[in-house]
């Protein structure tokens, strides 16, 4: 019996796994670093959120650039560059809360830097994965980054309560050189000879590379003719682009609102020490790891057994996700327990990570030659979020602390979790009213 080969596709993704993960414990790592030395040196919450709120700027700036790029270049060649600037910005730049415009430039690139590598992974996935193993394979990349955020939300607190801060970040550039050296000696783009096969079954469309404004497309034994240009007037047009768009500022809203202000809440809500809490206050995040895979299984089941189209599986993942996270986002300041805020914080987390398997794969659905781009631009209003809800939530909590000089209550964090509860609600019926599974750019 000849040898089994293993796929190479399966090997880059489980490399593009790999780098969600490296890139989410940096950001859980300075959420906790920064925290800790912010405390340290008083600075208020409204000023923390602003700083906290920073990586998001140049992380918007740079996700439509970084689809272009990752479309024109390569998404292979453009995730390295990504890994290796802001691995070297984590090694060069000091955390000093009292040097406030060095920590906005170091957060600043570091987001530009990060910007570039969802729109490069969707663009790697697209030429690489059929549309059959769409699901898994982007909820197991995706679920990196809670797997992350979970190793970092473990190891993380201790390493900076004997290290101190400043090792967190030397620990991340660490592991973003290590994966850049993976990807360096084993990510490849396809094979030409696979092209047409790849695009006759339209798998694989989006890697073939670009002459100007146009792309060269490989059929017919190998000979080329050019397509049309990006079509940026129909994608912002569109409205199951913006289903998508909604649905991804809304996750990202509840989420980079837990993942940077959950250990805010667990110290000084709930009177909690991150240290002395142990295991459970990675729960949240390792439910999501387990829940975004579930979703991906569970949705290629149902579209490839027949059970449902792929319009209702992505419609009926969607809405159960996030109608079940509402729910626990505003049970959430209710509990007055480690145990009920890790419950909820985790009901919340892991069922947004199972609407992932409708709203986030679904920009290789409508336009499969395009992911990168429409998930540049998806991610630019995920972003959005990011700045809004960091940046909202440290004022609300500032003017908290104003009124009662207590952030212990329940009262004064009802608002931080009702917002992204209710835009839950929000926004699963707008992908229920206007979503698509079918191909909509050709």
């Amino acid at each position: 019996m000849g040898r089994l080969k293993f796929p190479k596709r399966y090997l880059i993704v489980i490399l593009t796994f790999i780098s969600t993960c490296v890139c989410y414990v940096e950001r859980v790592g300075f959420s906790i670093a920064y925290t800790v030395a912010a405390d340290a040196a008083g600075v208020n919450q409204s000023s923390k959120g602003t700083i906290l709120s920073t990586f998001y700027y140049g992380y918007a700036c740079s996700q439509v650039p970084g689809g272009w790029a990752a479309q024109k270049l390569g998404g292979r060649r453009v995730l390295l560059f990504s890994f290796v600037l802001w691995s070297l910005t984590c090694a060069l730049f000091p955390l000093d809360p009292n040097h406030v415009m060095l920590m906005v430039m170091a957060r600043l690139l570091v987001g530009v830097a990060q910007g570039f590598i969802f729109p490069s992974i969707h663009t790697v996935l697209a030429q690489w994965v059929p549309p059959h193993e769409r699901s898994r394979s982007v909820s197991l990349t995706t679920s990196g980054m809670y797997l992350g955020a979970a190793a970092g939300m473990l190891v993380l607190p201790s390493l900076v309560k004997y290290r101190g801060p400043q090792s967190v970040f030397f620990a991340e550039a660490t592991l973003g050189a290590m994966w850049s050296l993976l990807w360096l000696k084993y990510a490849s783009d396809p094979p030409r000879a696979e092209y047409p096969k790849a695009t006759a079954s339209g798998f694989g469309e989006s890697l073939l590379p670009m002459r100007g404004s146009q792309k060269v497309k490989v059929e017919n034994g190998g000979n080329s003719v050019k397509t049309s240009k990006i079509p940026w007037k129909r994608i912002f047009i569109s409205l199951p682009v913006w289903a998508i768009v909604v649905n991804n500022f809304t996750f990202h809203y509840a989420l980079y609102v837990l993942m940077n202000w959950l250990p805010t809440y667990f110290e000084l809500g709930l009177r909690l020490s991150l240290q002395e809490m142990g295991s459970s206050k990675m729960l949240p995040y390792l439910n999501m790891f387990i829940f975004s895979n579930i979703g991906g299984v569970v949705a290629d089941h149902l579209i490839t057994k027949r059970i449902m189209s792929v319009t209702k599986t992505r419609k009926f993942l969607n809405t159960i996700g996030f109608i079940v996270a509402s729910l626990a986002l505003m049970a959430l300041p209710t509990f007055r327990t480690s145990g009920g805020a890790v419950f909820c914080s985790s009901l919340a987390l892991g069922f947004l990570a199972l609407g992932r398997a409708g709203f986030a794969v679904n920009h290789m659905d409508v336009a499969p030659r395009y992911a990168g781009i429409v998930m540049g631009v998806s991610n630019t209003a995920g972003t959005l979020a990011g700045i809004v809800g960091v940046d909202l939530t440290g004022k609300l909590l500032e003017a908290a602390q104003t009124a009662n000089s207590d952030l212990s209550g329940a009262e004064s964090w009802r608002l931080v979790f009702f917002i992204p509860g209710l835009l839950c609600i929000f926004s699963s019926f707008v992908f229920l009213v206007f979503s698509t599974g079918e191909r909509i750019f050709d």
